[in-house]
């Protein structure tokens, strides 16, 4: 089993690091720059920065940031919101980050997913879904959570592997920031519906909480409120993963 990968989620507004609960009720959580070095140094394998209004302020992500970010720190990072053209991502790519990803622009323009995997390579192009239960299907969400789209969340993975996504991240609205586990039902869908790499988000409460993504086949998996608020160390995660079995990295 390939080892796998703890990931550090930075949702940014206004230049700050700031975190929901089911995408709502926002606080601040801190200082970007100042996190990302301190999970580097506990040893987290990646890092997600999401500008998260971009998309609903209709304006494009802070590459200042981006810029500061690649020079700071040396983890791999992934950078999304608000992101539109192939130009863009060109422009992310080159300020530093490692990987994107798109959710809102892919869904309203799924050609830009083929064009982007040509641009950038399928390896650094990263799909985010944002689903929640409707009571009958996982309905894909865009625009941080605030429009529903009435496209089925696990039809929609298998047609941006299709079109070129070389990963998902997949958060479930019903599970994020509530601390009570990753909901694994739907990542066990989209896990087994695509051949590509599944990112876990939304829900981390515990260390069991990975361990139960992992079983059921995500590679890897995203927290963000049990890391900014000092509730477990990345360490003290991989440590409990370790004794279960699971591969991680340890420094």
């Amino acid at each position: 089993m390939l080892a796998r990968r703890v990931i550090a989620a930075l949702d940014i507004k206004k230049g700050r690091v700031v975190k929901g609960i089911k995408f709502q009720n926002i606080r601040d959580a801190g200082d970007p720059i100042e996190l990302a070095k301190r999970y580097e140094e506990e040893g987290i394998d990646e890092i997600v920065f999401l500008d998260i209004t971009a998309s609903y302020e209709k304006r494009r992500i802070l590459l200042d940031l981006v810029k500061r970010v690649a020079e700071e720190i040396y983890v791999p990072f992934t950078v999304g919101g608000g992101i539109k053209s192939v130009e863009e991502i060109r422009e992310i790519i080159k300020s530093g980050a490692d990987k994107v990803f798109l959710n809102t622009a892919a869904v309203d323009n799924p050609g830009l997913v083929k064009r982007a995997s040509k641009v950038v390579g399928s390896a650094n192009l990263v799909i985010a879904i944002d689903a929640k239960w409707n009571g009958k299907y996982w309905e894909v969400y865009t625009h941080g959570g605030r429009k529903a789209r009435g496209i089925d969340a696990i039809e929609w993975a298998k047609e941006v592997e299709r079109l070129g996504a070389g990963e998902i991240l997949l958060t479930s609205m019903d599970t994020d920031g509530t601390q009570r586990g990753f909901d694994i039902p739907l990542t066990k869908a989209v896990v087994e519906a695509v051949d590509i790499p599944v990112i876990a988000s939304g829900g981390a409460g515990s260390p069991e909480h990975f361990y139960e993504a992992f079983k059921i086949g995500a590679t890897a998996a995203l927290a963000a409120s049990i890391f900014h608020y000092g509730k477990y160390t990345v360490r003290e995660l991989k440590e409990y993963l370790t004794e279960k079995g699971i591969p991680v990295r340890m420094e």
